[in-house]
């Protein structure tokens, strides 16, 4: 039992999919700091005289009732350039390389066969058509 929890572990798939998720991880940590340090200033301006932020308050006297915008948006960003470099860093490239390498390999088994016949066929015409084992 312990031998086959061993090699699903050690399985391309499962250290491919751990590597993914901390560089993720790590990723997202930057994303995050960016808007808190960019984003978030450049929502603030637009954010009025309000310190709570950008956003509205439902019940003018409440303030629990005030909606924040700003950390809705903020999250948006970080979501558009999450998929963005992710598209043109991993996705883009891992397709462009799928389709090179399905280019190449383009010969299917027929195919192949079909080539193995005429070669042999070749073989037995430039041998006068004798086999000799």
């Amino acid at each position: 039992m312990l031998k086959g929890f061993k090699e699903f572990l050690f399985r391309g798939n499962v250290v491919d999919l751990a590597v993914a998720v901390i560089i993720g991880t790590a990723f997202v940590a930057i994303i995050t700091a960016f808007s808190s340090g960019v984003v978030n200033p450049i929502l603030a301006v637009f954010g009025g005289s309000d310190e709570v932020g950008l956003g509205f308050r439902l019940i003018a006297d409440k303030p629990a009732t005030f909606v924040q915008v700003g950390p809705i948006i903020t999250a948006l960003i970080n979501f558009i350039i999450i998929a963005v470099v992710l598209y043109f860093v991993l996705v883009a490239p891992a397709t462009k390389i799928k389709t090179r390498r399905s280019d190449d390999s383009a010969l299917t088994d027929s195919d192949v066969l079909i080539q193995i016949r005429d070669l042999l066929a070749e073989a037995r015409a430039s041998e006068g058509g004798r086999h000799e084992f």
